[in-house]
């Protein structure tokens, strides 16, 4: 049984940063994550591939996050928050490698339980 850890989340104010982690409590695997804001549907984020070889991120994101690997936890730096980042977060892993990894949610198999970031205007 895989289980996705996640921890991070809180309350900043826009511009600020934050950093959310995630790792699996056993191999190593595409990691992905998604958000959801109050009233909308969920959408993808940055994804990172088994090996760190590939990155993936949402247009909305670009420039701001980062996505990357610290031994086996990935990390999900966030910079130059803004209102509408606000959601809850959630970390996602598959057991499928490829060249590059997905940023569709139907591709995971294993989801954490969400982090509530909340960004103050």
């Amino acid at each position: 049984q895989v289980v996705v850890i996640e921890t991070g989340g809180g309350l900043v104010e826009a511009g600020e940063s934050l950093t959310l982690s995630c790792r699996t409590n056993t191999g190593d695997y595409d990691m992905a994550w998604f958000r959801q804001a109050p009233g909308k549907e969920r959408e993808e984020v940055a994804c990172i591939t088994w090996n760190n070889s590939n990155r993936r991120y949402a247009d909305s994101v670009k420039g701001r996050f980062t996505i990357s690997t610290d031994k086996r936890t990935r990390l999900l730096q966030m910079t130059g928050l803004k209102a509408e980042d606000t959601a809850v977060y959630y970390c996602a892993s598959r057991n499928t490698r490829e060249k590059w990894c997905k940023l569709s949610a139907d591709e995971y198999h294993w989801w954490g339980q969400g982090l509530q970031v909340t960004v103050s205007s």
